[in-house]
Formats: C-alpha cells, structure tokens, sequence
C-alpha cells in the first residue's frame, strides 16, 4: 500500500496542464512553409521515425516532472491499517530476588523456574503492558510497564539473587508495584506477586499496601513459591557446593489477605508444574477487549522516483542533442 507524507504536494500535478498547453501552441507556431506548386511527389516518400518520435522529448520531460512531484509528496510503503478487537490489559510482576530464591524444590531452582513461567506468561501476551518490578530488602522497578516484550524478556532473563540487600519486603515491593500502575489508564490493573518468604523487612506493611492497590483499582494475584516442609539450598564452602535443608516459611496468612483486600487470589506453588498452572489459570483471568489498530512501519519509497526522473531527463537531454535534435 502506497501513502504520501506531504499529500498536498500533488496539486502541483496541475502544472502539467499549462505546460501541455504551451507545448501545443508553441508547435503549431513552429511548423515551417513553403510554397510550391504541387505535394504530389512527396506523397509517397517514406515517413521517417523522427517524424513518430518527434514529441517523446516533451513526454519524457512531462514524466520527470510528474516524478519529481511525486518524490515532494514523499510515497512511502505500509501494510493495510486494520482495527481489531484483541485482548489486553497491564500488568506488573513483582518478582522476590532474595537469597532463599536460589533453593532447589523447583528447578532448576525457585527464581529460575519462577523468571521461565514469567517470560512463557508475558510471550502469550503480546498486546498487554507489562512491567516488573525487584524485591528483597528493598524495591526497584527493572521494565516500567511496556509493550516491547523483547525488552522485558532479555532483562527477566538477566534477574538474579544479591543485587540488593537480602530480605522480603512484600509491603515495599507490592507498593513499587502500584506506583507504577496506578496512573494505568487501563480499565483492568493487575499486579502479579510471587514470593517465597515472609514479610521481614521494609517500612510499608503488607495489609497497608494492599489497602493503597484496593484505592487505585488495582488486583493483586499473590504467589507462594516453595514445596511443603523442607527444601534444599545451596550452601558455597571451601570443599565446593554443599546442599542444606531449610524450612519452607510462606506467611500464607499475608497473601491471601492482600489477594482478598484487592479483589485478587492467592496460590500455592510447590512444584514447576503448578507454578505453570498457576500463570495459565491467572492468563485466563485476566481478559479485557481491546479495540487496537495494526499497522506495519513506513518505509520511504522516493529513491526510486528520483532516480527515475534523472535518468528521464538525462534521456530528453541526450534525443534532443542527437537524433532529435531540430535545426532553425
């Protein structure tokens, strides 16, 4: 599909009329006379090809201009514009990056199990604004919300436990969370929090955070992360890397209340399996009609045109300098 950036130039195709007009009145001015008794001898004289070709100059000229035109107006190419109905919605991810998301009851542990069923969950969709937010001791946001999931995927790939201070600050990391959605002009806000501990650090209490999400309209799926009982941790020594049992400690309490207070739902994960459930059943959720226009990336198309008018002109300019060339 062919489009103009600077439609409004093609008027000046009307300069084309006016120049066809003085093309006509000037060659009737031009013909040569003579008299002579009789033009029967030269009735049957062959008409050379000049006398065939004699206005290609002017049409070449008038086919350059045109393109000349054309290449002012700026053609560009782009697939056909569509509206659609699809489904979306924003959502943000808070993500627990503390130490005890590195033991191994999921594998090939908690975080990386948890960052795997993230990127399959943002993946399947594309149209949604999604962000993701840190938490251990402290907060910060890693993709504020975006729809260049190629973004948002390389830097989940690249989480990992121990770039900030060690902890669960589920208050702290839910209220990033809303800070970043809350102004969402979105008719649906969701915020996904997954973590494996409980509440031990930050100075914004989980319930009291959960309040401020219930203000903005915003629901919050919680997500505890770990096997029932014990779990295995891996433990740096000098003889190498040494597993640990350690109790599995998920205030369940705390999350199905900010589930509750939000409008949300609270799920256990114990296992990869269940994670992946987990993001399915909330994936089928979370649909909202959307009214979104498609359309593909312009891309100039004036080259072409412009070097096609040169080489038009170039050709009048070389037939009316030889073959075509008249004489006074």
């Amino acid at each position: 599909m062919m489009v103009f950036a600077n439609p409004k130039y093609l008027y000046l195709l009307l300069v084309l009329l006016p120049m066809i007009g003085w093309y006509i009145w000037k060659a009737s001015k031009a013909q040569a006379s003579i008299r002579i008794s009789s033009a029967n001898a030269f009735l049957r004289l062959p008409a050379s090809y000049k006398v065939y070709l004699r206005h290609l100059p002017f049409l070449l000229r008038l086919l350059a201009v045109t393109l000349i035109i054309l290449v002012l107006a700026r053609p560009q190419s782009t697939d056909s514009w569509s509206n659609t109905s699809t489904e979306g919605i924003d959502i943000v991810m808070a993500l627990d990056i503390s130490s005890s998301m590195l033991a191994e009851d999921l594998k090939p542990n908690r975080l990386e199990a948890a960052k795997d069923v993230a990127g399959s969950f943002v993946s399947g969709r594309p149209h949604d604004n999604i962000g993701l937010v840190l938490f251990a001791a402290e907060s910060f946001t890693q993709v504020p919300l975006t729809t260049d999931h190629t973004v948002l995927l390389n830097l989940l790939h690249n989480v990992s436990c121990g770039v900030i201070e060690d902890g669960t600050a589920i208050g702290l990391g839910l209220a990033n969370a809303v800070s970043r959605i809350k102004d969402s002009k979105a008719k649906s806000k969701v915020i996904i929090l997954l973590t494996d501990g409980s509440n031990n650090r930050g100075e914004i209490a989980p319930a009291t955070a959960a309040e401020i999400a219930k203000t903005f309209g915003v629901r919050v799926y919680t997500i505890g992360v770990g096997t029932q009982g014990m779990a295995p941790y891996p433990i740096q020594t000098a003889m190498g890397i040494r597993y640990q049992n350690i109790p599995v400690d998920i205030d369940e309490n705390t999350l199905t209340q900010i589930a509750t207070i939000t409008g949300g739902k609270y799920f256990r994960a114990t296992d990869n399996r269940k994670l992946k459930d987990i993001y399915e059943e909330i994936d089928k959720m979370e649909k909202t009609k959307l009214s979104v226009t498609e359309y593909s990336k312009r891309q100039e198309e004036y080259k072409n045109f412009a070097l096609l008018a040169f080489a038009l002109l170039l050709l009048e300019l070389l037939l009316r300098q030889t073959v075509l060339r008249n004489i006074p």
